[in-house]
């Protein structure tokens, strides 16, 4: 690209040692979470959410155990202050829940900012002011000691308006543009404002650093909160918060490793919506910390029902790759992938421990998804493996591993040629429809057999060239007297490879599946039968597997 040139860093990195961030590993515990949705999330919809769509939502927040929500800027107009005093004066909101509202730096927004507020029980007041170069220089034209007194300023007026205020309120204090402010700077503009409110441990404040607009790798921001925490007053009673914004796409790096420098508190949304790219996606983040052992305070045990409800009240689409949420992002359609999927299924079932199935970083079942439906997917790229992964998983159908292979193949050429995906019951059907109880060329009507000294007699009576006939033969055993019989009928001297059967139903013996290979001129052709009787079904497999061979016959001849 040509204009390159015309960009620089925007971003400073903090001097000194502000990495130690980087010998950890892990996150050793859940932040708080403060649920934005109804401020930064409402704010970036097109078309805004009503007040009664805002109400069931935040309902819904609480529901997901969510104990701080920003529930908007009621100052800013009176949609958003009648949605404040909806909350409190219906009762809406738990006790143990605070709603937050942000203020900017001014007197009357301040006044309206805590009449809104009248009657909450908890509640967090955010005040911020912009501190980055860029907006000192280009929007407000002033001075950093100009910058500062906006937010004393603002700071001093919440504390005098605190005094006659009714319930727990705490204050929270964001240098807007944080990342594109000088660290130094950031630090002295958080620090006067810390000596005003002067928190207690019984009192903490809460200092948000908000990656405002995304200007660094995540290594930088998690630098800069780092100084931060090593640089701001009376640090034992701040809780340090995070707000990233996805401009580069890295919200979800940024939160992490800025907890890791220190942070105690993520402000996102659900799905990361929010302006521009959107905010960080508590989901994503909660879940990550899920899948490495760390419960994360947050209950997203129905994902489908979560998306479900955002996108009635928002209006907004949850992209089928999202991670977690997205309706694909556990589907598998690759043929390798599926095998292993279903082999690490099946270690699972039989060693336990820990979650390490291949493909999958956390159980579907988990978060409210179905392994049949969600899991294995079945197109033109799928596998036998995932195709034998339906089969014997929803309808029990245990097929041999040459068997499945073969309808493996069957299937993906039936999606193929119709260039679409196919359900867990297309496949069954096809399954049905082309293998089972075969009876279009040759069909039995009855069989009854009789022990002699050298095995098994059989006498059949089958439909064959549309002529009713009756068959008697004699064999080791039912299944190959009944080979014998048809072997003459048809007159083509197969062989019969594979015979396995099982009980279809599991605790019960009311119906067997068998599943039967002939070969004829090197060529195998698979059948299967189901029936009440074990040995009907072995037989009706047999038939099968002969109609198979006459098909291909025919198909030859032509």
């Amino acid at each position: 690209m040509r204009n390159c040139n015309k960009y620089a860093r925007q971003y400073f990195m903090p001097t000194g040692n502000c990495m130690d961030w980087i010998k950890k590993d892990h996150i050793e515990k859940a932040p708080v979470w403060c649920s934005v949705d109804l401020r930064d999330g409402n704010q970036a919809l097109v078309i805004p959410m009503s007040l009664e769509e805002k109400l069931t939502f935040f309902t819904h927040l609480c529901k997901l155990g969510f104990k701080e929500i920003e529930v908007g800027f009621p100052a800013a107009s009176e949609t958003e202050y009648l949605f404040c005093r909806a909350l409190i004066e219906r009762n809406l909101i738990p006790d143990d829940v605070t709603i937050q509202v942000l203020t900017q730096s001014r007197e009357h927004i301040i006044q309206k900012t805590f009449e809104a507020l009248k009657g909450a029980k908890n509640a967090i007041v955010h005040l911020y002011n912009s501190t980055s170069v860029a907006q000192r220089e280009q929007v407000f034209k002033k001075s950093k000691e100009e910058i500062v007194k906006i937010a004393t300023f603002g700071a001093e007026l919440c504390k005098a308006y605190r005094k006659g205020a009714e319930g727990n309120i705490r204050f929270e204090y964001s240098p807007e543009s944080f990342t594109g402010t000088e660290p130094e700077f950031a630090v002295e503009i958080c620090n006067e404002v810390i000596s005003i409110w002067n928190p207690t441990p019984e009192d903490k404040v809460i200092i948000n650093l908000p990656v405002t607009v995304s200007h660094s790798m995540p290594h930088v921001y998690a630098a800069q909160v780092e100084y931060m925490c090593k640089n701001l007053k009376n640090r034992e009673n701040l809780v340090i918060s995070l707000h990233p914004h996805n401009d580069r796409g890295c919200a979800v790096a940024d939160s992490e490793m800025g907890l890791l420098a220190g942070g105690d508190r993520i402000e996102g949304t659900l799905f990361g919506n929010g302006e521009r790219t959107g905010n960080v996606d508590i989901i994503t983040l909660a879940l990550n910390m899920y899948s490495q052992g760390i419960d994360p305070g947050l209950d997203f045990s129905d994902l489908p029902a979560i998306t479900e409800t955002y996108e009635r009240v928002t209006g907004m689409h949850v992209y089928e790759r999202q991670p977690y949420s997205g309706k694909l992002v556990f589907a598998a359609f690759s043929g390798s992938h599926q095998d292993a999927i279903a082999k690490g299924m099946k270690w699972r079932e039989e060693k336990g421990g820990v979650w390490n199935v291949p493909y999958l970083p956390i159980d579907p079942a988990d978060v409210g998804r179905v392994y049949e439906a969600d899991v294995i997917r079945i197109n033109s790229q799928s596998g036998k493996g995932g195709i034998g992964y339906i089969l014997e998983t929803q309808y029990n159908h245990i097929l041999p591993p040459k068997m499945r292979e073969v309808f493996g193949y069957h299937v993906k050429s039936i999606s193929d040629h119709e260039h679409r995906e196919l359900k867990p019951q297309e496949v069954y059907d096809i399954f049905m429809r082309d293998f089972v109880n075969l009876s279009d060329r040759l069909a039995l009507t009855k069989v009854s057999y009789t022990e002699t000294d050298a095995g098994v007699e059989a006498k059949a009576t089958v439909t064959y060239g549309g002529t009713e006939q009756r068959l008697t033969s004699a064999g080791n055993g039912s299944l190959d007297a009944v080979s014998n019989a048809v072997k003459a009928l048809i007159g083509k001297d197969y062989a019969l490879e594979t015979y396995t059967q099982h009980a279809l139903e599991e605790k019960s013996s009311s119906h067997a599946a068998s599943y039967v290979s002939i070969v004829h001129n090197n060529r195998v052709y698979w059948g299967a039968g189901v029936d009440s009787d074990i040995v009907m079904a072995s037989v009706r497999a047999l038939i099968s597997a002969v109609n198979k061979l006459l098909e291909a016959d025919q198909s030859e001849s032509r």
